[in-house]
């Protein structure tokens, strides 16, 4: 099960448009997905044909602690729950200033949820406050939307500091897992600068302690296509409004290498597995071939002991007859020394 927060704290980069469509490509694949709009404007719940009001219950309700998530998801298709947004979640900084742990609010309700899934996708508002902060305390990954502009770029800088302070203080475990290149256009020359920019930057970071040491740029590029600005209008995901445009075949392009990735994932586990229960083994095989080494020595000593033993049995028993033999013999050489003395009567 992945939890991944796509996240960037400019707008306009395709972060609902990344949490919908990837969502639903990965539902297609047969993979159980949950998506959480924590974003107010409640635009990834517009997406999906959901009308945000705030007598449905909502992400506003879980936060404050008026429900759970299972009661407010909702279906809206084939392996896929959505839990809605609405505007009210922009009050819950203020309200949420005084409680006690309140940036774990989200990871709780999440550990609490009773299912099971495969991927666990949050849409993030374009701020980094506090919905922000407990994206990244709940989640195990990061995904950056990011579009290949040089403003776009800077601005990462920012929030990979965030990242890094929340993974110091909060989430020990966050790390930064990729970068989508959306809206995209191979043609220029500026995106193909940025990318170059992105893959240097990663690289530098290789092999330290960083969040995003292992961070990739994903292969698949998400380009520039008219269907996916229209799809939100018409409350469906690209598959449904648009299953032959690019956008459609570049969104399932995504979700089928995020899943190879999750596979490569589980088989180095299992590899690990493997290797610690072989090295287990090893070690179990040293300490019974030491046993069977101290048994050994224990035979060779009682067997040395018993041999011992019977040497001095032995040993005993031979001068016992010696001593029998050395007797007989005095006795037979009195008895012919009397035999032969003269007889004084005669």
């Amino acid at each position: 099960m992945r939890r991944i927060a796509i996240i960037n704290q400019k707008g306009g980069v395709g972060k609902t448009t990344t949490t919908v469509n990837l969502g639903c490509g990965l539902a297609r694949l047969g993979q159980k997905v949950i998506l959480l709009d924590l974003d107010p404007q409640a635009h990834l719940t517009m997406h999906l044909g959901i009308e945000p009001s705030s007598e449905l219950a909502n992400i506003y309700d879980v936060m404050t602690g008026g429900a759970s998530l299972q009661d407010i998801f909702k279906p809206v298709g084939d392996n896929i729950l959505v839990a809605p947004s609405t505007i009210d979640l922009a009050g819950a900084e203020i309200e949420l200033a005084a409680t006690v742990g309140r940036e774990v609010i989200l990871r709780d309700a999440i550990e609490e949820y009773p299912n099971e899934y495969d991927f666990l996708l949050m849409d993030c508002p374009p701020s980094l406050g506090l919905l922000t902060i407990n994206a990244l305390a709940a989640t195990d990954e990061i995904f950056i939307t990011l579009q290949p502009h040089f403003l776009a770029l800077q601005g990462m800088g920012k929030l990979l500091e965030t990242i890094q302070l929340v993974c110091k203080r909060i989430n020990h475990n966050l790390k930064v897992t990729g970068v989508i290149l959306c809206m995209y256009d191979s043609g220029t020359k500026l995106a193909n600068e940025v990318v170059a920019d992105l893959e240097q930057f990663f690289d530098n970071s290789r092999g330290t302690d960083l969040p995003w040491a292992n961070a990739k740029i994903f292969k698949t590029r998400i380009r520039r296509n008219i269907k996916l600005a229209e799809a939100p209008s018409f409350g469906r995901d690209i598959f449904t409004y648009a299953p032959s445009s690019h956008g459609a075949e570049d969104y399932l392009s995504l979700a089928e290498e995020i899943v190879r990735q999750s596979e490569c994932v589980q088989a180095g586990d299992m590899i690990g597995t493997d290797e610690k229960r072989a090295e287990e083994g090893d070690e179990r095989q040293d300490i019974m071939n030491d046993d069977n080494c101290l048994r050994m020595d224990n035979v060779q000593g009682d067997n040395a002991n018993v041999r011992e033993s019977n040497e001095r049995e032995s040993q005993a028993d031979n001068m016992q007859t010696n001593d029998v033999a050395d007797k007989g013999i005095t006795a037979d050489a009195n008895n012919h020394k009397a035999d032969n003395r003269p007889d004084i009567a005669e």
